[in-house]
């Protein structure tokens, strides 16, 4: 059995975060395991509260994982401080962890923000030169790369200026942009389109923890990064297609449709 540890925030709406990362694992045969860094009271309709946990906490969670059941890929999701991030950068260091993928989750998608402006800075400086994959979708590449993103062209430009910054492969997600819902792979030398339908639904809910959770699973499994950044795009179009109405806003996408047979990530 493979294993995959999901560094992030909990979404008591069970759509987003810890739970949709969990979901994903399973779905995807990989045994997941978590340290939680927020605790958020959220729903579809938005969020109503987040608490952070001491970042000793956090730090805590991640050494009883690696001390005794040990994994093979980790992904990390809402990091809501510096304090966090410095803590988990420091984790990952310490454990000596390869295949981090890094979602750097900033606002949720009701528009609540999720990480401080000064915590910004930490992920570039700390987390980054650590991932072997980082996903932004494109606001927040262009907080990133302090670019202007409108189209494909902008998207390279945006992944080579995060590649400098240290990661070995950036993915820039185009869902914000319009037409298809194009994703750009980066390497440091070369460029991949993913290209995939725009599917028409507002339950897109969870979408980049669904992603890059697929990422970190895979990996997990011993796929190379360019096989599992195109199997989670295609894992989590099926996500998105099966997603539901549940609540009074975004309903969540479904990563258990792939489980379900309704799809072949």
């Amino acid at each position: 059995m493979r294993r995959a540890l999901t560094i992030a925030g909990s979404d008591s709406g069970g759509g987003a975060g810890i739970q949709a990362d969990l979901k994903t694992f399973a779905a995807l045969g990989v045994f997941g395991t978590s340290a939680i860094t927020s605790v958020t009271a959220q729903n579809t309709v938005g969020v109503q509260g987040v608490h952070d946990l001491p970042p000793e906490f956090v730090g805590r969670q991640i050494d009883s994982v690696l001390e005794d059941i040990a994994i093979d890929a980790a992904k990390t999701g809402m990091l809501s401080n510096a304090g966090i991030i410095d803590i988990v950068a420091a984790k990952v260091k310490a454990h000596r962890i390869e295949l981090l993928v890094v979602d750097p989750v900033m606002v949720a998608k009701s528009g609540a923000p999720l990480l401080r402006p000064d915590a910004v800075k930490a992920v570039i400086e700390r987390l980054l030169p650590l991932a072997v994959v980082v996903t932004p979708n494109v606001p927040e590449a262009e907080a990133l790369s302090g670019l202007t993103i409108t189209g494909i062209e902008e998207m390279r430009q945006a992944a080579q200026q995060i590649h400098r910054l240290g990661a070995r492969y950036v993915v820039v997600k185009g869902g914000h942009l319009q037409g298809r819902a194009i994703d750009l792979l980066f390497d440091g030398n070369a460029f991949t389109e993913l290209d995939a339908e725009r599917i028409d639904t507002p339950h897109t809910h969870g979408t980049g923890c669904v992603f890059s959770a697929a990422i970190a699973a895979h990996l997990a499994k011993g796929n190379a990064v360019p096989e599992a950044v195109a199997a989670a795009k295609r894992f989590v179009t099926a996500a998105i297609r099966h997603g539901f109405s549940l609540g009074k806003g975004y309903g969540p996408t479904d990563p258990m449709a792939a489980a379900h047979g309704l799809s072949q990530p």
